[in-house]
């Protein structure tokens, strides 16, 4: 008996394999991505600052322990970067409309400003990454993603 895999799992099996190449390739860019615009969002602060200031562009104001959570960050280390960004004119706190002894952090005019930026770069790499790509490749790369991802 035989314990060669037949042809039809090898194939699969190096499909498989250079879908795992194509993907770190994908997260190595995206990471060196994600490092290049958080520079541009401020290049003295950590890049999870960036995360923070992303977050709170597209959701809005919130809790400082929401804040947190809701980027998987330890709430020590959110507070640090939010006085740091605080420092930087990025962020300012306000009382909770709901509570007056809490706190709710949003992003300043120049924060949202430098948002914007730092988004813009990632979004002009996308589009300079599959601009020659037709709208069907693009819908079948986004059908294969989400597949992928759910």
């Amino acid at each position: 008996m035989s314990t060669k895999p037949d042809k039809a799992t090898t194939s699969r099996r190096e499909a498989a394999l250079a879908v795992g190449a194509e993907l770190n390739a994908l997260l190595s860019a995206s990471r060196a991505l994600t490092e290049r615009s958080a520079a541009a969002f401020h290049p003295d602060l950590q890049p999870a600052a960036s995360h923070l200031a992303r977050w709170l562009y597209s959701y809005g104001p919130a809790k400082p322990s929401a804040l947190a959570d809701a980027v998987a960050m330890d709430r020590s280390s959110t507070s640090s970067l939010i006085k740091q960004m605080k420092a930087a004119g990025l962020v300012e706190s306000t009382k909770a409309p709901d509570d007056g002894r809490a706190v709710v952090v949003s992003l300043t005019p120049t924060g949202l400003s430098r948002t914007a930026e730092a988004l813009d770069l990632r979004g002009t790499v996308f589009f300079e990454r599959t601009k020659d790509w037709s709208t069907e490749d693009l819908q079948a790369f986004a059908d294969l993603l989400g597949r992928f991802n759910h």
